[in-house]
């Protein structure tokens, strides 16, 4: 998984009734673009991650 600041982390919901979780990818600390990232949620929260299989990276489109 390879990603970029200003992706996209999506984290699917692990259980029903969980939903999925979208947060702002603000820093990459692994090296070329390797996790773990820092990433913004939409209440303000920021978390270190390091994603697992149930994640996926939106990434930016060129016009961003």
């Amino acid at each position: 998984m390879q990603a970029s600041v200003g992706d996209q982390l999506l984290v699917h919901g692990r259980t029903v009734g969980h939903e999925d979780k979208v947060a702002k990818i603000v820093e990459v600390l692994g090296s070329e673009g390797n996790p773990p990232y820092r990433v913004r949620f939409d209440d303000g929260h920021e978390a270190l991650v390091s994603p697992g299989p149930d994640s996926v990276v939106r990434h930016k489109s060129p016009t961003e």
